[in-house]
Formats: C-alpha cells, structure tokens, sequence
C-alpha cells in the first residue's frame, strides 16, 4: 500500500482509537459489573460504580498521562488502594489488614512468577543479541519491508512454543541489530502484538492458556485462536514493517566477518528448554501444586546460574528490569484486589470486550474469571485476553518487558497512535474468525456442560 494511503488510514482510525481508549479507561467497571449490579452491596460507590473501581481507573489513566513516571504512579495507586481496601472495602480473604495479608499470599505465586521472567528473560536477550545470531539475519532475511514482516511471523512462531515474554525479548534484540537500534515504536507494538498472537492458540505459549489448560480445557479447544491470530499477525506485520522500514531500513548485508558465539545461543537453548520442560511437567503432573509455588520463574533462573560460568551475563541490565518488572507488578496486585465477582453473560459480545478490557486489566484475573464462569468459546477466549492486552504497552507483560529495552515505548498516546494498526487487526481478526469458525462453547474435560435455567431459550447444538 502507497505511503500516502497508508498516512490516510492512520488519520482516518487514529481519532476513534484515542476516543475509545478513553471510553476504556472512563467504563473500565462497566463490562464486569453489567451482568449484576448487587453482586457487591456493600462496597462504597459513586454513582453506582465501587470506589475501588475508580481508584484503579485513576491510577491507569495516571500512567497514560504520566509516562515518564509510570512507577511512581502505579506505586501511589497500589498504595491507595491497599490503604482504602484495608480500611473499607473488604478483600474476597477477609476484611482489614489481615485480609490483605491473606491476598497477597493467595498472589504471590502469580507475582514471583513473573518477577523471575522478566527479568530472567532480560538477561536472555542480551545473551542472544551478543550472540551475534541476529547480525547474520541479513543474510536469510529480505533486504526491503519484507525482512521486518519475517521478523514478526519468527516471534510468532517462537512464541507458539515460548513464554511470550521470552518470544517479545527475543524480537527486541532482533530488531536492535537489524534496525541498527532505531525501531519505530509501530513496529514495537507489532513486536508484542505478534508474541501475544503466538501464543493464542498455544497452552504453552501464554500464561492465560497454560490456565485454561490447568482447568481443563483441552489443547485443541484454543487451538482455533491461530485463525484470528493469524489474521491479525498479517495485518500489524503489514504496516508496522512499512513503517519500520521507512523510519529505519533492515541491514541489506551481515558482516563478512560475523561469527556466531555459539556458546551464548546453547545458553539461551538451556534456559529456554528448561523453562518449557518445567511448564509442561508441571501443568501435566502437578498441576495441583502449580498455584503453590513459582516453578516457572524459579527453574529459569536456575538455569541462568548454571550456565553464568560460561558466559557472564550483563547483571547491569536488572537495575531497569527491575523498575519495570515492579511498575507491573503493581498493577497485577491492585488489578487483583477489585471486586470483579462477575462476568456479563459468555457470548462473543463479551470475549470481545474482554480484549479491550485486557489492554487496560490485567488478564490473568480476567481469565480466571471466565473460567470460573464457564459457557466459552475458549479459542475466542484466549485469542480475545492473548492478543487484546497488545493494544497498550503495559495490557501485556511482553509490552512491559519490551519497554525495559526501549523506553520510548512507555507513552500510551504514541503507543495507540503509532501502532492503530494492532487495535484494527484485532478487531478484524475477532470477525473472520466469527466467521469462518462461528461460537461453540465447548465444556472443559471432565465438566458436564450447565443446564440453561427453566426460563431461557433452548441452548444452540454444536
């Protein structure tokens, strides 16, 4: 597509996403609370909607206003927060201090976890950058707007297999020596957007998929995401390549002299191959002590230390993983402390939502949630709460890893702006998937399908 057409269709979306990002953040407790407005009596409100709910919006739209002091901002919400739920607003634990006490100890897993790979995954990339893997790239890759596009479709067949987290890092450092370090913060979105889409319709790929599959959803059930995904990878990687490459064009030719540190590439291999042996052992026979203790996160860095006689990983580089992996971790526990009780009604309506919603909430109550609820189509599902937190830096844990490498990343408005074309190809994709696949909600293994109540319509047959 002509650069001028390509200008003409960012100007013509980038009004409605600005407007409806807005509209995101203002209704954040609109979805969640539509299905039952009594589901939480007792909680303060204004104007119908629970203060906690307010807190949390204005500590969101804090961090959108306030780039250049994110954790400042998302530290200052979590704390008034915690204070106003210890003091007023009962936790699902128990009410004051104790309560909170109980809450976190429920979270702390989720938030070790998490902690570990973020900045487990930070040290990797370096490894693999200094592999020197990427600067032999060239050689494989197109030289013009095509070799950004392969870029992507490898994140995202990296991370149908990898943590997307690991699959984000690992694009980040491709791109850093492809692009010469100057990357289009479009194209930054697509990194994380294309990491998401992998591991959609994955149980290995994404934590939100590594739960279904703990509750029993089968592999094959989220399996379909890939059609969304799919449609949405072409979309992004389109025009965030065209953007990359007119802002900063790939290497046309790799150094003659390049060698490749093959040491380094068997470190990033360890740590990766642990990672997911551990995940897949863990999810597969143990899976009740999975939410007791956090494997994941603690094999990886096993597996760091292990391999650091070989080569000394760059420790330098956990000063600003660490500010980042906290400003996340921030939002993940106060996202965890809001009284969502109940989710609207499963249709696709609602998994749509979700994946706005995702780019504003943290998932992973989210999915928990619609779990717990039942009634899914869980491709749509995984597709909606995968791909839907891309749409912001910080609705994904990969965006927040990602940002670590590039900061110009942590500016919401720029985010949305130069990369439009995630929020449209997540939308588009939802559709084409509507409608080539269609909404079958499928039971979880082991789980006899709920009787619709006396007074509703006959559910629809598969």
């Amino acid at each position: 597509m002509p650069a001028v057409q390509t200008r003409r269709l960012m100007a013509a979306h980038s009004s409605v996403l600005r407007a409806g990002f807005a509209a995101g953040l203002i209704s954040l407790p609109g979805l969640v609370l539509a299905a039952d407005a009594g589901t939480t009596p007792d909680l303060p409100d204004l104007f119908g909607i629970p203060v906690d709910f307010i807190l949390f919006g204005l500590t969101l739209a804090g961090v959108a206003l306030f780039h250049h002091y994110t954790l400042q901002v998302a530290l200052a919400g979590l704390a008034v927060i915690s204070v106003y739920k210890i003091l007023l607003s009962p936790f699902k634990e128990g009410a004051g201090a104790a309560g909170f006490v109980s809450h976190v100890g429920h979270e702390w897993v989720i938030l070790v976890n998490l902690l570990c790979l973020l900045m487990g995954f930070a040290l990797l990339s370096r490894h693999f950058e200094k592999s020197r893997v990427p600067a032999v790239l060239p050689k494989f890759l197109p030289d013009d707007w095509k070799g950004g596009f392969v870029m992507l479709v490898i994140v995202f067949v990296l991370s149908s297999f990898l943590d997307n987290i690991a699959a984000a890092m690992i694009g980040g450092a491709m791109a850093h020596t492809l692009f010469k370090a100057k990357v289009h913060v479009g194209y930054l979105a697509a990194i994380v957007a294309a990491s998401n889409a992998g591991g959609a319709g994955s149980v290995v790929g994404d934590t939100t998929t590594t739960m279904m599959w703990i509750d029993h959803v089968a592999p094959l059930d989220v399996l379909h995401a890939y059609v969304a995904a799919g449609v949405a990878l072409v979309i992004t990687a389109y025009f965030a390549s065209k953007q990359q490459h007119a802002y900063s064009p790939i290497l046309r030719a790799a150094h003659e002299h390049t060698h490749v540190d093959w040491t380094r590439v068997g470190i990033v291999a360890v740590i990766l191959v642990t990672a997911i042996v551990v995940n897949v052992i863990v999810n597969t026979r143990f899976a009740e002590m999975s939410d007791r203790f956090p494997f994941l996160g603690v094999a990886v860095w096993v597996a760091i230390l292990l391999t650091a006689p070989l080569r000394r990983p760059d420790w330098e580089l956990l000063k600003e993983a660490f500010r980042g992996s906290v400003f996340l971790l921030s939002l993940v526990l106060a996202a965890s402390m809001m009284p969502v009780e109940k989710l609207p009604a499963a249709s696709w309506q609602t998994a749509l939502g979700l994946g706005f919603l995702s780019a504003v909430f943290d998932n992973i109550p989210l999915t928990a949630l619609a779990l717990k609820q039942g009634g899914y189509d869980w491709g749509f599902l995984a597709y909606a709460v995968g791909f839907g937190g891309s749409m912001i830096w910080f609705g994904s844990s990969a965006g927040v890893a990602l940002s670590n490498l590039y900061p110009e990343a942590r500016s919401v408005g720029t985010w949305v702006k130069e990369g439009w074309h995630v929020t449209v190809a997540y939308v588009v994709g939802f559709f084409v998937m509507l409608a080539v696949i269609g909404w079958h909600p499928t039971p979880k293994q082991g789980v006899a399908p709920t009787a619709p109540p006396a007074a509703s319509a006959p559910a629809t047959t598969r």
